[in-house]
């Protein structure tokens, strides 16, 4: 991991398209600004760990449980 000091309005460079800006230090938060191009994937890592762990419950039902909740539903209308 490489740790880098900044105070607000410096920034880093990283594969020389995508900028990263500390825009404001404030208590125990900091406030980034990114530029990168359209096709780079930006998003928060606790956004990341929900779509894995959603994706990993998914997963875990079987065809025939879900069969089975929609044959449910549809005998209780």
């Amino acid at each position: 991991m490489l740790v880098v000091t900044r105070k607000s309005e410096e920034s880093i460079i990283i594969a020389d398209n995508i900028e990263i800006v500390v825009l404001e230090v404030a208590k125990d938060r900091v406030k980034l600004g990114i530029t990168a191009p359209k096709n780079v994937k930006i998003i928060r890592n606790e956004l990341r760990n929900a779509q894995d762990t959603n994706l990993d419950s998914s997963q875990a039902v079987s065809k025939a449980a879900i069969d089975a909740m929609l044959n449910f539903k549809k005998q209780s209308n």
